[in-house]
């Protein structure tokens, strides 16, 4: 059969349905809980959840969180809020820069900057860019940008040191937001929601102990159309729908695409079905709007990414196992196949 971007597509109601039942029995009977905890960032993974647990369980027994922070976009509450309110579920903000700048987050992200820029002043605007993989084989070189309070840009290479070291410092953030996460869940005794597609899961977009972590994961199998297919269904709001996919780690405005993935979420998308499939790049090529040159180049990137991210999917490491302490399969709701 010929490749064509008919390849993602799928039965929506009776998807949601399916992920309805595998939520409820994660959390009524696998976690035994009463219900969810969902951080939602205004973005449409958060809001496809949001609506999926909603569906689920029952708006009583869903809690959304907003947890900002001093670079996270206003929009981010913004939408998230609309999201909780078009649900009718309660909600919580939690700002969680005190918390961060108690840790030395924002200390440590600006001497990392400063590492590049030396100039740099508290509260310039920054994010981290990677160079295009459509031109040629992408090295392992990130790039540092600035804006002065003047409106000058400014973009450089960055050293390992100067990016372990911000990149190890906004970690701070996911993992500050899982800790009020569980400490809801805790409260409630509720289960949190994870809230990564089949992209960011596989690819390994996610921070170990931040937002890779959670007690159930129920669109890890769906690409990301399919999520936006989801939560159109399910009523999310345009606004929502609409908006297109940022880190929002960085305090100047970055998409996915310039962080991390190759290609946009449409595209990646394809690409990740297809050589899963084991689609020729050749056939790949025209769908995709790519030499297939560009696309051999998407593949072994996504090749590249599985085996550098593999530690972030690793449980912690026994010197010895502990069977009888095993319990169910920790990734029942990953294991899906692709729809």
């Amino acid at each position: 059969m010929k490749f064509s971007e008919a390849a993602l597509a799928f039965d929506i109601e009776r998807e949601i349905e399916s992920i309805s039942v595998s939520i409820r029995e994660a959390v009524h009977h696998t976690l035994h809980r009463k219900g969810a905890v969902v951080a939602v960032s205004g973005g449409i993974d958060s809001a496809a959840c949001a609506a999926l647990c909603t569906h689920a369980l029952g708006k009583e027994n869903v809690q959304a969180l907003f947890l900002p922070e001093r670079d996270s976009s206003d929009d981010s509450l913004r939408f998230g809020k609309l999201l909780a309110e078009r649900l009718g579920i309660r909600s919580i903000t939690e700002d969680i820069a005190p918390v961060l700048a108690g840790a030395g987050c924002y200390r440590r992200q600006d001497e990392a900057i400063r590492m590049v820029f030396p100039q740099y002043v508290g509260g310039w605007k920054f994010k981290i860019s990677i160079p295009s993989i459509l031109t040629s084989d992408r090295l392992n070189v990130s790039r540092l940008t600035i804006m002065t309070n003047a409106g000058e840009t400014l973009n450089e290479r960055m050293s390992p040191a100067s990016y372990l070291q911000l990149v190890a410092a906004t970690n701070f953030k996911q993992r500050t937001r899982k800790m009020m996460e569980y400490y809801h869940a805790d409260r409630l005794n509720y289960a949190v929601c994870g809230t990564p597609n089949r992209l960011e899961y596989d690819q390994g977009f996610f921070v170990k102990g931040g937002d890779g972590l959670a007690d159930f994961k129920p669109i890890a199998h769906l690409y990301k159309t399919q999520v936006y297919a989801i939560a159109r269904a399910l009523g999310v709001p345009d606004e929502i729908c609409s908006r297109t996919p940022t880190t929002d780690t960085f305090s100047l405005p970055q998409t996915q695409e310039e962080f991390y993935f190759a290609l946009p979420y449409d595209k990646m998308d394809l690409c990740l079905y297809a050589h899963n499939a084991g689609v020729p790049a050749a056939d790949v090529a025209p769908v995709v709007g790519l030499t297939t040159a560009q696309v051999e180049r998407v593949y072994k990137d996504i090749e590249t990414k599985r085996r550098t991210t593999l530690p972030l999917h690793l449980p912690a490491v026994l010197m010895q196992p502990v069977p009888e302490v095993q319990g169910p399969k920790s990734d029942a709701l990953q294991s899906k196949k692709p729809v």
